[in-house]
């Protein structure tokens, strides 16, 4: 297989890396790079939402992923504009539908997720009744997935302290987004997809991070039917993932991992024994 990413890590941008002087452990003084942080307020037409903490890449993706994620920018919404600001490090998302969530902002509350991850009080309303098509999903896919994703040059190779989220098609990584919050990297992508009007039935979601109780949140309202990680679960996090029809794997390591909804929807068509997947140094953490 080869990768064919419409967008995929720069660890070569100067802007999202910064060399600092660090002295080892044997005591020897080197420069080494470390990630960016800075501050982006996001706008939906005159009303300020939330300021996140990202690495700044992709400003205009993450504000429009970020408010569709939160209910706040509809499937069917116009969006006629977005505007981003670097001196002022302000985005302001514009719709044709006049909007005002002054009542919804005021439920925020905080939650597991880092870098500001935050989940409003009537998110969950948005999970009922929510039955995602029963998409296989290929153990051939999931190893061809790691292998590429994994061996892909990115900003957490070059300096850690990062997360990825990779949109996939099959086989086929498509949007590989990082950030400081694995929740940022997400609505990176989505954005990407409202901005681009793209189908979601057939893709899969291939995250770094635990598989938290959002994250699961964040696939099914995205429409996409397979969430899989490197790391672990949360109990709710797979209760979700069971009441929604979600395809659930984490703790994907080499030839192991463990399916903890979905698991008649795999078809076992490859051995990762046979497979070179990489995962000791590889890209996604």
């Amino acid at each position: 297989m080869t990768a064919q990413y419409v967008i995929k890590p720069d660890p070569t941008n100067v802007r999202l890396t910064r060399a600092v002087e660090a002295v080892s452990h044997t005591g020897q003084t080197e420069i080494i790079s470390v990630v960016e942080e800075r501050p982006l307020t996001i706008f939906l037409n005159s009303q300020e939402i939330v300021t996140a903490m990202t690495i700044g890449d992709y400003p205009d993706l993450l504000a429009v992923g970020y408010l569709r994620n939160q209910g706040m920018v509809l499937a069917d919404d116009v969006i006629t504009g977005v505007e981003y600001d670097e001196d002022i490090e302000t985005v302001v998302v514009r719709t044709k539908r006049a909007t005002d969530y002054e009542e919804k902002l005021k439920r925020k509350t905080r939650t597991s997720g880092c870098a500001v991850g935050t989940v409003f009080g009537d998110m969950m309303e948005g999970m009922e009744g929510v039955s995602l098509p029963p998409t296989p999903v290929r153990t051939s896919w999931l190893y061809a997935l790691a292998r590429e994703i994994n061996t892909t040059p990115s900003l957490y190779l070059e300096a850690g302290a990062i997360h990825g989220t990779v949109l996939c098609e099959e086989d086929r990584p498509l949007v590989y987004m990082e950030d400081v919050g694995r929740h940022n990297a997400v609505d990176k992508i989505s954005g990407w997809m409202q901005m681009n009007g793209v189908v979601p039935d057939n893709k899969i979601l291939y995250t770094t991070g635990r598989l938290t109780s959002e994250m699961v949140i964040k696939c099914v309202l995205m429409g996409i039917p397979a969430l899989v990680s490197r790391s672990g679960f949360t109990a709710w996090g797979v209760e979700l993932a069971l009441q929604s029809g979600l395809t659930l794997i984490g703790r994907m390591r080499g030839e192991r991992f463990y399916c903890l909804s979905g698991a008649d929807r795999l078809i076992r068509d490859a051995d990762a024994r046979a497979t070179d997947v990489r995962t000791s140094s590889g890209g996604l953490k």
